[in-house]
């Protein structure tokens, strides 16, 4: 039996594991994300230990060139993360292990591993969104992954800010206010002292609905998803999802027909079905394709 081998290279930590899906992993393992060359070094040794393993996917943060005729083909590329802007990943695990891997980006990762086994199942066209340190999301439309000229960046789109209401100038290195820069984890720790773990405030929660529902309208307007599946640390918090779902529903005013805008809405914003192993399962489903 062919046998895939998956890692979700996170900002912080890395998940790793060796099966063919969710009711078959065989071995897992979590690394901290520390420097490039002692955590590929730890994702090596894992597979070197608990495989062999057919072909890996690796669903990493970005950006990254996920291009396969490029010179640069799974390099980690401007990333803001210390120490990681253009660091060999892909190839390096394609050198060591000796088998095919595939690359591509965290969040089209989990939306892989959601339409194949979770909450968007056989969907035609749906996306996944992360909200967690950051802010990322991947699409499928036809069934298949979004890329064109790299690959989705939903956290730098430009939402409305108003700065009367909320002064705080975001915390995107790149473009201060972007989505990510104002609704990521970092940026609720920025603004409020506080991290979002620990925030208890109701109206920081209401600002941070708002701006969630302000990006996902967005991403509804332009893709047409037919489920909207949203992850990530930050929506741990009791009751946000349920304040999103009624912003979406407030910003479209009507002007969409479609009942997900009614009382369907829980079924169309939903939490993801395989819950935080979306990326690392995903990992596996991308290993197939390799």
């Amino acid at each position: 039996m062919t046998v895939y081998g998956g890692i979700e290279a996170g900002g912080s930590k890395w998940e790793c594991a060796i099966g063919t899906g969710p009711n078959d992993l065989r071995a897992t393992a979590t690394l901290p994300t520390t420097t490039p060359a002692e955590t590929i070094d730890g994702a090596v040794a894992f597979f070197e230990r608990e495989g062999p393993v057919d072909a890996v996917g690796i669903g990493s943060f970005g950006p990254l060139d996920g291009n396969p005729a490029s010179p640069t083909w799974g390099y980690i590329t401007t990333t803001p993360k210390p120490g990681w802007a253009q660091t060999d990943f892909g190839r390096e695990i394609k050198r060591r292990l000796g088998v095919p891997v595939a690359f591509d980006t965290d969040v089209n990762a989990a939306a892989l591993g959601e339409h194949r086994w979770g909450a968007a199942r056989d969907l035609d066209t749906s996306c996944y969104i992360t909200v967690g340190t950051g802010i990322g999301g991947g699409g499928m439309v036809g069934g298949k992954l979004v890329h064109g000229l790299l690959h989705p960046e939903f956290g730098h789109m430009r939402i409305p800010h108003d700065r009367e209401v909320d002064p705080f100038p975001g915390v995107c290195p790149y473009h201060g206010d972007c989505w990510e820069g104002l609704a990521s984890g970092r940026a609720i720790e920025a603004r409020w002292g506080t991290p979002a773990a620990e925030l208890d405030d109701e109206p920081a929660w209401h600002l941070e609905a708002r701006y969630l529902a302000l990006g996902i309208v967005c991403v509804i307007c332009v893709l047409s998803p037919e489920r909207v599946v949203i992850g990530g640390g930050v929506m741990n918090r009791p009751g946000l999802l349920e304040l999103v779902q009624r912003e979406i529903v407030a910003l479209m005013n009507g002007y969409l027909s479609a009942p997900v805008f009614g009382d369907g809405i829980s079924g169309f914003i939903t939490a993801p079905a395989l819950g935080p192993r979306a990326g690392v399962l995903g990992a596996l489903a991308l290993a197939a394709t390799a």
